[in-house]
């Protein structure tokens, strides 16, 4: 007998099963998936690790994949909206069916051992894309890589997008250290990508340690932009001229790029024509990236949440001038370098509107806004996403631009409101 029938039930429970949220190791997550069988959920399987940029990568992979024919699997977290956006089976989300029925084989799978919201999401995601005809998993690793739950499958191409100070409580708090870890997912013979230009040395010896084949932007792969086009040189081939790709932003040429030389990692076991690449660069969404929602009043939407993102999204609002002030609504989680990432982000904000949100997680509204005050622009504290919505209904003009960021669920609140500001 299941233990819940609703999604809705089972995640309230998963939130209180394990006695802390988040429990790096990978000893009783491996141990239910082999009760269950599910350490191979595709033919081919690449998982990606990154402090930024994972997301975009993966979804350009799944998006370059299904134009060329493949059937993907897509495993992501956190999701922004709903919790079955975490899993794409052909481009759509699981319903909430397969979701309660994996999570009931699961409970059964485990016994005694207790797993935390994330292992169990993953358990999950992982027995549905067994159950499915795919070619391909493409699989996010949540935090770090080597004791994230997702590295007890073994990858066919493990990339790594970039390395940055993010998670340092879990990580550590210099370059090397989180590279170290992020490298935990590379495997003995099978190639591994890395989309920084200037990786820590610890990535390169611990590839080196495993035997994997490392390519390496601005080494191995290449990437060059003139104008509205961009270029391509891997290993064995290039693409020229190729439009630049649907999510905004001149960092998601590193993205793309990092993609394409994952592909050609596997191009004997997937090969994929120039057209697939260019229609899956071109159309490929990804919701809070750089969102643009147009209007009299322009909306931005981006999860970003430390310096390294914010840097990225500094450069692509710098190439979307504007004739008015730029509105930042901004909530956070406590465990942020809230200082790093306002100090990145604070040359293109003329007003700060610090939130509460409804996470137990999240920084309170009277920290946040006071290590606001030194960025130089006014600041002024809402107990809500949905106060600030109503203020800058009121105030803001024709050709002004509310930004939304700082956390996921700070862009989930906005977007759920649905403010309109024509």
């Amino acid at each position: 007998m299941t233990r819940f029938r609703t999604l809705s039930e089972w995640l309230a429970w998963q939130e209180t099963l394990h006695p802390v949220a988040i429990d790096l190791g990978l000893e009783r997550v491996a141990a239910v998936a082999r009760r269950l069988g599910c350490l191979r959920p595709a033919p081919t399987v690449i998982t990606v690790a990154g402090t930024n940029g994972k997301g975009s990568t993966l979804a350009m992979l799944e998006s370059i994949l299904r134009r060329a024919g493949y059937r993907t699997g897509c495993y992501t977290s956190p999701h922004l909206f709903r919790y079955n956006e975490r899993l794409r089976i052909d481009g759509e989300s699981v319903a909430d069916a397969r979701w309660c029925e994996a999570f009931a084989r699961i409970d059964a799978a485990r016994g005694e051992d207790s797993l935390t919201y994330f292992e169990f999401g993953t358990l999950a995601a992982l027995d549905i894309m067994g159950a499915e005809p795919l070619d391909v998993a493409l699989l996010e690793v949540g935090l770090g890589g080597r004791l994230d739950a997702v590295n007890i499958v073994d990858a066919d191409v493990a990339v790594v997008t970039s390395i940055g100070l993010d998670h340092t409580e879990w990580l550590g708090d210099t370059r090397e250290a989180i590279g170290a870890e992020k490298a935990g997912i590379f495997r003995a013979g099978r190639p591994a990508v890395c989309g920084d230009a200037a990786p820590p040395d610890s990535l390169r010896e611990a590839a080196a340690a495993v035997g994997a084949p490392l390519r390496v932007l601005g080494e191995d792969f290449f990437v060059r932009h003139s104008g509205k086009r961009w270029h391509w040189q891997g290993v064995a081939g290039c693409y020229q001229e190729l439009a630049w790709p649907g999510l905004p932003g001149v960092h998601q040429l590193a993205n793309a790029a990092t993609a394409l030389a994952a592909l050609e990692c596997l191009h004997e076991r997937l090969p994929v024509g120039e057209s697939a690449v260019v229609a899956g660069l071109k159309w490929v969404e990804l919701p809070g990236r750089v969102q643009i929602v147009p209007g009299a009043v322009e909306q931005v939407l981006d999860v970003s949440h430390n310096a390294q993102a914010a840097l990225a999204l500094v450069d692509a609002l710098r190439h979307r001038p504007l004739r008015g002030d730029t509105h930042a609504v901004i909530g956070m989680m406590a465990d942020k370098d809230v200082a790093a990432f306002i100090g990145a982000l604070q040359s293109q904000v003329d007003h700060w509107y610090p939130v509460g949100l409804p996470v137990a997680r999240a920084l309170d509204v009277e920290t946040l806004a006071a290590a606001l005050r030194g960025s130089g622009a006014p600041v002024e504290s809402c107990a809500s996403v949905r106060e600030a919505g109503a203020r800058l209904a009121r105030r803001t003009r024709r050709g002004d631009r509310i930004l939304v960021c700082g956390s996921f669920y700070t862009v989930a609140e906005w977007a759920t409101l649905g403010p309109a500001f024509d």
